[in-house]
């Protein structure tokens, strides 16, 4: 006997996808910036990445390049709002807004910022496990689907010069970036980029939490890694941007619907 016949499959044009909004005015894509902005230094807030005044999230400004917003010196990330955040010049000069910035974290996010004209936004943040890698002066190997998505897309700064406000270091750190993603700083932590806030913020999500993995992963034992040919053809699948920003929307819609007042 046959049940009854089931309904249609649904054209897939009438299905929801997010994808990356297309903006018709400088002013709209400020706005979205900040916007996100604001998000990812509250989800970064709730993650526990924020220690003391340290770490920071950068967004190119989409009419002024060589600019970037920033979160307020001082202010807890779960409590920053879009108009909480300041502008600053790439030396580090507050060109719009009520607040002080951090010196010391935006040498470095101004020079990223300078050698990477592709990248919109940079996270850097004293998150726990990150900085048990770093303590480390370790990469992460491919363990994991997560993992591979940083495999040979990811460099180790393997130096320590303590709170960094020179330019020159600045630099330095940059030049080893090089193209990739991501850094582990030695003795000091992750810093990601994006060409969006979107995708900054979840590759550094993502890479925390595969730093916590490994961790593990090796403290219980000795982790079977991904062979060189899977690595890659699995980073090639899930390390893009547009990937990133696609994981980050749960969390965007989850802090956005929670908390609403952030956009103020």
């Amino acid at each position: 006997m046959h049940g009854p016949t089931p309904p249609p499959p649904l054209p897939t044009e009438q299905l929801r996808f997010a994808m990356p909004p297309m903006h018709e005015s400088v002013e709209d894509e400020r706005r979205h910036r900040k916007e996100r902005l604001a998000g990812a230094l509250r989800l970064f807030g709730r993650l526990g990445f924020e220690d003391g005044v340290s770490g920071h999230i950068t967004a190119r400004d989409p009419e002024y390049s060589d600019c970037f917003w920033v979160n307020p010196f001082g202010m807890p990330f779960r409590h920053v709002t879009v108009s909480d955040l300041v502008l600053a010049n790439r030396d580090g000069q507050v060109v719009e807004g009520r607040y002080h910035v951090n010196q010391a974290a935006f040498t470095v996010h101004a020079q990223v910022h300078a050698a990477r004209p592709d990248v919109v936004a940079v996270a850097h943040c004293h998150s726990v496990h990150g900085r048990a890698l770093a303590a480390l002066g370790e990469l992460l190997e491919p363990i994991t689907q997560e993992s591979c998505a940083f495999y040979e897309d990811h460099a180790l700064y393997d130096a320590y010069s303590g709170v960094t406000v020179d330019a020159e270091e600045g630099r330095r750190i940059a030049a080893v970036l090089g193209t990739h993603k991501a850094l582990v700083l030695r003795n000091h932590g992750l810093l990601t980029v994006g060409d969006s806030v979107d995708a900054a913020a979840w590759w550094f999500v993502s890479m925390e939490r595969s730093c916590q993995v490994q961790l593990a992963a090796k403290a219980a034992g000795r982790p079977v890694l991904i062979d060189h040919r899977q690595a890659v053809a699995t980073r090639e699948q899930v390390g893009g941007d547009l990937v990133a920003w696609i994981n980050y929307q749960p969390m965007w819609r989850d802090i956005t619907r929670s908390e609403p007042e952030l956009l103020g």
